[in-house]
């Protein structure tokens, strides 16, 4: 009867164990985030207004930008804390691709690539005006040299790697002299600035902002852009692979910003506020 007893115990501790792993098995991302109260987000802060840092504050108070804004808008409306994680942009990528983190806002834009490797959401943000899409910056001196991809093939062209400029450059860039990859198009523009580089392959919003927030620095922006499709225009969020509940839950989050534009808002607030630091124009 004793031997009885402990075969049985022994069996029903295994079916727990069994029954348990099957939770944590079968437990989505989303799932996860709600149980353990917070949800984390990467990010690269050095992209204005967007994602930057305010030397002022401390600890995550310091990160600012109409994307944390929005990581902050999707945690609450999740019923749990947002947590942002600071790294360099290839980082960003490969930690959410691994399942690191949970979510990735940082400006990034729909790439083959990222839809493979990553859940990709709806577009929450699509930049307005004249200088919308991607093109070339160069210094003032070589200020309309580039009217076609072939004008470039002398040339030395930095571009951030990873990025969808990095994508479209070898989708329709053609050839040039050397590439140079840098972890983030700030090193690009430096580049370009020392001499060290021709060429920097931007997002055209980013270098109007650039240039205007750094006088004197020497860059114009070219009329060249890229003919791309409208599904590169607009800023996404990305996840782990495969966390389609997870997915489903942001676009309903992203659908109410855009029917709302508040994501706008934030980012004209967030030009300001950027301006007041120094990193763009007032």
């Amino acid at each position: 009867m004793k031997r009885f007893l402990t075969v049985a115990l022994c069996a029903l501790l295994i079916l727990s164990c069994l029954s348990g792993c099957a939770k944590k098995q079968t437990e989505s991302r989303l799932d996860e985030i709600k149980e353990r109260g917070y949800i984390t987000v990467a990010t690269e802060p050095y992209f204005a207004p967007e994602e930057f840092i305010d030397p002022t504050k401390e600890g995550d108070e310091k990160y600012v930008g109409a994307d944390i804004e929005l990581a902050k808008y999707i945690a609450e409306k999740l019923g749990v804390e947002c947590r942002i994680v600071p790294l360099d942009f290839t980082t960003v990528l490969s930690s959410v691709t691994e399942g690191k983190y949970d979510l990735a806002i940082s400006a990034l834009a729909y790439k083959p690539d990222r839809a493979e490797n990553m859940n990709l959401s709806d577009s929450y943000f699509i930049p307005e005006g004249e200088d919308n899409g991607y093109g070339f910056a160069v210094r003032e001196e070589d200020a309309g040299s580039i009217q076609t991809l072939e004008d470039i093939e002398d040339k030395v062209v930095a571009v951030q790697q990873g990025s969808l400029q990095q994508f479209l450059w070898e989708e329709y860039g053609g050839d040039c002299k050397e590439v140079k990859y840098v972890s983030s198009t700030n090193d690009a523009f430096l580049l370009v600035q020392e001499g060290k580089a021709d060429v920097v392959v931007t997002a055209s919003a980013f270098a109007v902002n650039y240039i205007n927030a750094n006088k004197g620095c020497g860059l114009v922006l070219q009329d060249y852009r890229f003919d791309v499709d409208d599904k590169y225009m607009g800023e996404v969020v990305a996840m782990k692979k495969g966390e389609d509940e997870l997915l489903a839950a942001i676009n309903e989050i992203i659908a109410e910003t855009n029917e709302s534009r508040i994501y706008y808002t934030w980012y004209e607030e967030y030009k300001e506020y950027a301006a007041t630091l120094g990193l763009l124009e007032e």
